[in-house]
């Protein structure tokens, strides 16, 4: 079957007009073969492709430019027919110089996204009791095959109380591995109580989305399936498989992030939605700057623990296991690990500086990294809760417990200690290390972590920092500055990594500095992102995939 390639775009013929490709053959020539000039038959699936007519702008002059067809043919075969012959002719320019743009999304487009997205909050998947994530596979399954995904393409499987989702496109090499568009259905909790709306129910407000999931990630993930579903209804077709892999307990113990990334360890690179993302300038929707992750940290939960025979509150004695427990938190919450830098971290900063309002902030920024034992710029970064887990690893404590009733000595005491670790470390390091910060026998030190693993670094892959520069240019302007990131949170990437495949986490969603709420109250999202987001897709995933 003849085809040709449309700048970004592989048309097939069976989407040229929206008709079936086996019955259209193109010469080349300014005319349709015989073949199909009398062809009443044609099913017809689409009129997207309509728009491309050559610059023809009245649809009621094109069946008047196709020559030699059936006059009994109906008006909207030859309609479509013509559309196909301007394609193949191209008002007399040969087939294989034709280019056509990428398309702009449409207004219907964008607000499938939208009604993507609340369906999404609307259901609460969230770990425990009640949880729906299999209800969040199900509804994108669903769209999925409403916009011409075969039913056996898309596989919501059942892992315990939550689900996976895998939907295959099949690329017309299928000698070449395929791209993993990634992204999670689960959610963290949310206490209704507590959020000024309900988190699992969806408003919209001037512009924004508010609900558990807007930033992380139930918006993304709406906004990259219906980007996959637009590329298809546009006439796309791979010549790279495309497989997109949701799972669902991203957010908790990871198991179904595994899972898939064993299932998957063919693909040839991955993009994952949740994580990277933009900036804009303070009170306004102006693009400063986007991030992508191009590796993370690796996540570690440690327990503390102290236990004694406790007693009757009215004979204190020294060994009081909350107040021992207590000193240790102490020492291990003034304890920094030592400055660290990759090649990542310090691009990260000097190319992040020039946007820091703060000039003393900026110069520090460019001090550290030029060199990280500055020890006066890494003061100054060190002191910004965005910047700090940029040096180094960090351990901080999260959770505490301790004691069985008010006028008793306390038996046990616990704390969590979650640390964020620093490539090139492995999670015995830094437990020996926090022993010896502790420098105490009776705190017991126990790795508690559960779903974490300590992935490698993701090489640098020049196509994609290519396609992605482009995409996130033509999706907010040539002038953004793209930094590239090393991410301090975990996500499904990590086990892919773990894999050998390459992972990058760069979603096209821009927030505020001042309106970073994932895992907060009243999480939000900017509308203005779902034009640009998809037209960020209409251009990565043709350029990984053409």
């Amino acid at each position: 079957m003849q085809h040709t390639q449309f700048g970004a775009w592989t048309p097939h013929f069976d989407d040229l007009a929206g008709c079936i490709a086996r019955r259209v053959v193109c010469t080349g020539k300014n005319a349709l073969t015989p073949d199909i000039a009398n062809r009443t038959d044609l099913s017809c699936r689409s009129q997207r492709w309509l728009p491309w007519r050559a610059g023809v702008g009245s649809t009621q002059a094109i069946p008047h430019l196709v020559s030699g067809v059936d006059p009994k043919m109906t008006y909207r075969t030859r309609t479509l027919l013509a559309s196909a012959a301007m394609l193949c002719a191209g008002l007399n320019v040969p087939l294989a110089a034709r280019t056509v743009a990428t398309p702009v999304p449409t207004s219907a487009e964008e607000a499938q996204v939208l009604d993507l997205a609340q369906k999404e909050i609307d259901i609460r998947s969230v770990r425990g009791e009640g949880n729906r994530t299999p209800a969040v596979a199900a509804l994108v399954r669903d769209r999925l095959i409403a916009g011409g995904w075969a039913p056996g393409d898309v596989v919501v499987t059942p892992r315990g109380v939550t689900a996976t989702l895998v939907a295959t496109w099949a690329g017309t090499d299928p000698s070449l591995k395929p791209l993993v568009l990634s992204g999670h259905m689960d959610v963290v909790e949310a206490k209704p109580a507590d959020w000024k709306r309900d988190p699992f129910g969806p408003v919209v407000e001037q512009g924004v989305l508010y609900g558990r999931g807007a930033t992380d990630m139930k918006f993304d993930g709406a906004l990259l399936v219906s980007a996959v579903i637009d590329l298809r209804a546009h006439g796309y077709h791979p010549r790279r498989g495309i497989v997109i892999a949701f799972s669902g307990d991203e957010e908790t113990v990871m198991d179904t992030s595994d899972a898939l990334a064993h299932e998957l360890k063919n693909a040839d690179l991955v993009i994952n939605a949740d994580g990277g993302g933009g900036t804009f300038a303070d009170g306004s929707d102006k693009p400063l700057y986007w991030l992508w992750d191009g590796n993370e940290k690796a996540y570690a939960d440690y327990q503390l623990e102290v236990t004694n025979p406790g007693g009757h509150s009215s004979e204190p004695r020294a060994d009081n296991a909350i107040v021992q427990l207590a000193q240790a938190l102490v020492k291990v919450g003034a304890f920094q690990f030592p400055a660290e830098q990759n090649e990542l971290t310090k691009l990260g900063f000097e190319r992040a500086a020039p946007f820091e309002a703060d000039p003393a902030k900026a110069a520090a920024m460019r001090a550290f990294a030029a060199n990280p034992h500055d020890a006066a710029a890494l003061a100054v970064v060190r002191a910004e809760p965005d910047l700090v887990g940029k040096t180094g690893t960090t351990c901080v404590a999260t959770l505490l417990s301790g004691g069985h009733a008010e006028n008793a000595l306390p038996q046990r005491a616990r704390a969590n200690i979650n640390c964020r670790i620093f490539p090139g470390h492995s999670r015995e390091d830094i437990m020996a290390q926090l022993k010896t910060v502790i420098g105490s026998d009776v705190v017991k030190v126990t790795d508690v972590t559960d779903g974490s693993i300590t992935p490698p670094v993701t090489p640098l892959r020049a196509d994609y920092v290519v396609a992605a520069e482009k995409a996130i240019r033509a999706a907010w302007g040539k002038d953004i500055a793209v930094i590239p990131n090393q991410a301090s949170g975990g996500s499904d990437s990590m086990f892919y990594r773990a894999l050998g495949v390459p992972a990058y986490n760069a979603s096209p969603v821009f927030t505020r500095r001042d309106e970073r709420f994932s895992h907060g109250l009243d999480e939000r999202v900017r509308l203005v992102n779902i034009k640009p987001g998809l037209t960020y897709y209409f251009n990565l995933i043709p350029d990984l995939t053409k």
